[in-house]
């Protein structure tokens, strides 16, 4: 067995399914998406026509939100398709950065030789999910402005031949629409593996001080996270509905 501390920036595989491999962080999100639909439907079924103040609360909260996302957008029926999409990713995210601090993720596991392999782990300190939920978010954008505008339209913002500047400012449009994927999944990924770093350093050096306090502001930064994330695909959705410069005035 190893002492000290270990960090590990791939998640560890436990075993396949037909091929496939089964990593900690993929049953760990599978717990987070079995809690999130227990309790949407534990939610749902005490809802009454007459609320109490735990639904009154949750209904001016979600009320706060979808008029939110109604103004940005400037419209309430596009509201009402992306609404759903949004609060999806923000409460995976939440939910999967909150689940890190309960007792047994990342603690509890199984000894395969030498190496120490956990049966569960923070899900967003695999690349391979915050990554997968910025492909989500580029093509729930792109297929936006696509529908919404038109192909020639939407095709105008990356590709401009009426002169040098426009189809130079074209395709850095076009390079800063692919690295979105990159910046999205790294922002998250970043951001959570260096809190689970910072917390595993202060509980290997100081483990009745420090940890505490660093908890709470991870889950600041968890909450701030899941919300930049969403709200980040909430205004690249706007952009993409918006017609390029000229054709407004034309």
């Amino acid at each position: 067995m190893q002492e000290g501390i270990h960090v590990a920036i791939a998640s560890e595989k436990l075993g396949e399914f037909f091929g496939v491999p089964i990593t900690n962080t993929l049953i760990t999100s599978w717990i987070v998406i079995a809690i999130l639909v227990a309790v949407a439907f534990l939610v749902r079924g005490k809802l009454k026509m007459i609320p109490g103040k735990f639904q009154t609360l949750l209904e001016e909260m979600f009320a706060y939100v979808y008029g939110y996302v109604a103004e940005t957008l400037e419209s309430r029926e596009m509201a009402r398709k992306f609404f759903p999409l949004l609060m999806t990713i923000f409460l995976f995210v939440f939910a999967s950065n909150i689940l890190e601090f309960i007792p047994g993720v990342g603690s509890l596991g199984f000894w395969h030789g030498e190496e120490f392999l956990p049966l569960f782990r923070s899900v967003n300190t695999d690349l391979n999910i915050p990554l997968m939920l910025a492909i989500v978010a580029f093509f729930v954008v792109e297929i936006t402005g696509i529908l919404t505008i038109g192909v020639i339209k939407y095709g105008k913002k990356f590709i401009d031949l009426r002169s040098p500047i426009g189809f130079a400012v074209g395709l850095v449009e076009l390079i800063g629409e692919l690295v979105r994927v990159v910046s999205l999944s790294f922002r998250l990924f970043g951001n959570i593996l260096a809190g689970e770093v910072i917390i595993l350093v202060a509980t290997y050096f100081m483990p009745y001080f420090l940890p505490v306090p660093l908890m709470m502001f991870e889950i600041f930064i968890g909450f701030l996270q899941a919300a930049i994330f969403s709200l980040l695909t909430l205004f690249f959705i706007k952009l993409a509905v918006t017609e390029p410069h000229g054709e407004e005035a034309h």
